[in-house]
């Protein structure tokens, strides 16, 4: 199954003090990758960098910027192909922003299922 985590800043967090154990991404981007359980994954540039794009009564508004306003933001995001939900788990456990900010994993929803 696959699972698209996104990986969330917590400005909160980000006072924490560093722990080069745990806070290589390049560490755990080749762990994963060499295991096959990492498909694709990026880092994101800041909200100011965002384009907004709706369509609102017949019109097409794009805005600069993010929509919502929010401390926290998606940093960037990785899509890991696992077993099961726990196996997600585990590696989104490793992932160094989990002491540093927020990891959200959600299962992949195709098309033909209902």
């Amino acid at each position: 199954m696959k699972y698209m985590m996104l990986v969330v800043s917590d400005p909160e967090a980000a006072d924490r003090p560093a722990d080069p154990a745990v806070d290589e991404v390049e560490d755990w981007v080749s762990r994963n990758d060499a295991s096959g359980k990492r498909v694709i994954g990026e880092r994101l540039r800041p909200p100011e960098s965002a384009t907004t794009v709706r369509r609102r009564g017949g019109e097409l508004l794009v805005t600069d910027g993010p929509f919502t306003e929010s401390r926290e933001w998606i940093a960037g995001f990785d899509i890991l192909e696992c077993e099961d939900l726990d196996e997600a788990i585990a590696i989104a456990a490793t992932h160094p922003m989990v002491a540093a900010g927020t990891i959200e994993l959600r299962p992949f929803w195709p098309f033909d299922e209902a």
